[in-house]
């Protein structure tokens, strides 16, 4: 299928430079281990390779049971957050609490903003939107952003506030998957899959993700 402004797809087959890739986690079946790269690595990335993250602090994330905010939960935990607060919707709360989030708040209920304030020290947005800039007062001074999809800060405050909003992309790490397979066969990661369709039916996995409260990574599988 394609894009507007660039091209993309599905193949029962593709190529990749060898340095991008690493064996498949043996804990894992081959369904699991599809659903791991991009959105594995986009948490490990945005909180060891750029943030830098280490033990103690407060991570709050935004969108906790879905793709990447589920692995952003746990990340957070393996590398030592004093606390982890996820925000999903309250049907995701018992599984955001097992993945190791010590607070969980129902955004269908609550808004973060009014229960939490200046004590988070590190947001993964996974959410982003024309409002995030609501979650300014959660953050302490010095506080930091990492949005995976495009938010609205309000830059000047967020300046005035002494929080950084962070701007990357991730990328293909061979080494990387390596470390995350490592934490797999640890047991120290899982991964979880919200629906599995056949490569035929790409356009309902589209229509899946679109209805939204994702719970996990939607796998497309070419081989039954």
């Amino acid at each position: 299928m394609d894009f507007p402004g660039r091209h993309a797809g599905y193949a029962e087959y593709a190529t990749s430079p060898a340095a991008h890739l690493a064996r498949k986690p043996e804990t894992l079946d081959h369904v699991e281990a599809a659903a791991v790269p991009m959105a594995a690595l986009t948490a490990y990335q945005f909180l060891v390779e750029h943030l830098r993250l280490g033990p103690g602090g407060t991570v709050l994330v935004n969108g906790a049971a879905g793709g990447v905010g589920h692995f952003a939960v746990q990340l957070a935990r393996t590398r030592g957050a004093g606390r982890v607060i996820g925000i999903a919707s309250g049907r995701h709360e018992a599984f955001v609490k097992d993945l190791g989030a010590d607070r969980f708040v129902d955004y269908t209920q609550t808004a973060a903003e009014d229960v939490l304030h200046e004590e988070v020290d590190v947001l993964v947005d996974t959410v982003g939107g024309p409002d995030a800039h609501r979650f300014l007062p959660v953050l302490r001074r010095g506080g930091r952003i990492t949005p995976v999809f495009l938010g609205e800060y309000d830059p000047e405050r967020a300046t005035e506030l002494g929080i950084t909003v962070g701007g990357w992309q991730v990328h293909s790490s061979g080494e990387q998957l390596t470390v995350l397979a490592g934490l797999f066969d640890a047991g120290r990661l899982r991964v979880a899959i919200d629906s599995v369709f056949p490569l035929s039916e790409a356009a309902q996995a589209h229509t899946r993700a679109e209805q939204g409260h994702i719970q996990g990574k939607i796998v497309l599988q070419v081989v039954a």
